[in-house]
């Protein structure tokens, strides 16, 4: 499953690459060869790609075939690049770095640590009221025996109704009710994409997607996020194209972790690429729910699919609560009869209480959302400004919906910072962990889901613990521990 980046492509993703005038510059093929790692390193440019063929990228950059020769042969001696004769030159990453298999999770059992390592909102106050109208009605369903394989009916009308109020005509039968979005994940992915199977994904993108399909030995090629701009079209397209993956799984609303959000005329291109070339599409719609400052959301993905080659997921766990998990799948009504018989050997269903729980917040939904968008508005804004008042040299764009800022380091010490802000009782997720084979260390997620001064007092650790990884330490003796 090998794509190959074009000259034009690769030059626009280098941009102003050159070597910059003065007495002790470098030559350009060391410069364009440090460009090309640096795209590697930020995820960019993704590994296992076949590059432009030397003559191709040097008239596409406008510099001699020389030039271009002499930075593939130093990223070949860097680790950076493989080539076979005949047949081209691969991206890599030295040491053999292979995806992570763990997912982004930590334990909370440290009162005294701002957790940002957690992209999630504590519960709305509504949640006690609904959960007390939910147990008012819980008795309609004790006479039977609470297996409901796709969900009860009343929650699958709700979510139904919601594909619908945002222009995609829904019915209960292409819904089905899980135990949260990433059950439903891991469904579909039992279903749709066999042991070793093609799996296009973006990069950065979610972690626990990530320990999914690890999981499940997918063969994974990624699509780089620009920090600035999102989706390269021409890069996703092609993708889709040459590689033709079993499987695409994206984040179009409020990207996890970057907040970007795909643009409409992209999503009918992307839907219609995938058709073309055998790919179902696995859309995460779980921040969909979290516009802020009054941002448009373009029409689902699904709305521009006529081939059932959609299937959308979603779920409570970002508009609501995590504690609640309630997330479900929208598709075809044949493939969620199919996923539903595929559950059986699961996990049996959902329980009811939670789902009528759920039920009362969607009812309650036009005066919970709201709330949580201008919480979320307010705490965004006050990370942002202590991020540019504490760390000026962070890059930071405003994203426009979701729950973090993807934040673009002074340098590619995203994991030694996590590692020293653990000790000033901070939690981070560094860049990495959204990443494969250990790209992304220019840049960590900064989730917006705590209290202003909790979040501006984590911003003042991360720029002292950031101070103090540019000063050399002392080593630190411990006393010998006797071993029984």
């Amino acid at each position: 499953m090998t794509s190959t980046v074009r000259g034009s492509q690769l030059a626009r993703l280098l941009g102003h690459w050159h070597a910059l005038p003065g007495r002790r510059r470098n030559p350009d093929y060391a410069a364009l060869a440090g460009a090309i790692r640096g795209l590697l390193a930020d995820g960019r440019l993704p590994l296992g790609v076949r590059l432009a063929a030397e003559r191709e990228l040097a008239e596409a950059l406008k510099v001699s075939r020389t030039t271009v020769t002499a930075a593939y042969r130093e990223l070949r001696e860097s680790g950076h690049l493989t080539s076979r004769r005949g047949a081209g030159s691969w991206t890599t990453l030295p040491g053999g770095h292979k995806v992570a298999s763990s997912g982004l999770w930590t334990p909370q059992d440290d009162l005294d640590m701002i957790d940002l390592g957690c992209a999630a909102l504590a519960a709305p106050p509504d949640l006690m009221p609904a959960a007390a109208a939910a147990a008012q009605r819980l008795h309609r369903y004790l006479s039977g025996a609470g297996y409901h394989p796709t969900g009860i009916i009343e929650l699958r009308e709700a979510v139904a109704q919601g594909y619908t109020d945002r222009g995609l005509t829904t019915s209960p039968d292409q819904i089905m009710v899980t135990s949260g979005t990433q059950h439903a994940l891991d469904l579909v992915l039992r279903l749709m994409a066999p042991p070793g199977a093609p799996v296009l994904l973006e990069s950065p993108t979610y972690p626990n997607a990530l320990a999914a399909l690890s999981a499940r030995r997918a063969r994974i090629a990624t699509h780089g996020l620009d920090n600035d701009e999102g989706w390269d079209a021409d890069l996703l397209l092609d993708g889709l194209r040459q590689t033709r993956p079993r499987l695409a799984y994206l984040i179009p609303e409020f990207q996890n972790p970057t907040g970007h959000l795909m643009p409409a005329a992209l999503r009918e291109r992307v839907v219609a690429a995938a058709h073309a070339a055998g790919t179902d599409l696995v859309v995460d719609e779980s921040f969909v729910d979290l516009p802020l400052d009054g941002t448009e959301v373009p029409p689902p993905l699904a709305c521009f699919d006529r081939h059932s080659r959609v299937v959308s997921i979603g779920g409570m766990s970002k508009p609501y609560w995590g504690g609640l998990r309630i997330g479900w799948v929208r598709a075809s009504a044949p493939l969620v009869q199919r996923l539903a018989a595929l559950r059986v050997g699961v996990d049996m269903a959902s329980p009811v209480l939670d789902q009528l729980v759920a039920v009362q917040l969607l009812d309650r939904a036009g005066t919970i959302v709201p709330a949580r968008r201008r919480q979320l508005a307010e705490q965004r804004d006050a990370l942002v400004a202590a991020v540019r008042r504490e760390l000026p040299e962070w890059r930071v764009r405003v994203p426009r919906g979701g729950l973090t800022l993807w934040a673009e380091l002074d340098g590619p010490v995203s994991s030694a910072l996590s590692r020293a802000a653990e000790e000033m009782g901070v939690r981070l997720a560094p860049g990495p962990r959204f990443g494969v084979d250990g790209t992304l260390e220019r840049f960590v997620r900064l989730p917006f889901t705590l209290p202003a001064s909790d979040l501006e007092d984590a911003v003042k650790r991360l720029a002292a613990v950031r101070y103090d990884l540019e000063r050399p330490r002392r080593p630190r003796w411990r006393e010998p521990a006797i071993l029984t």
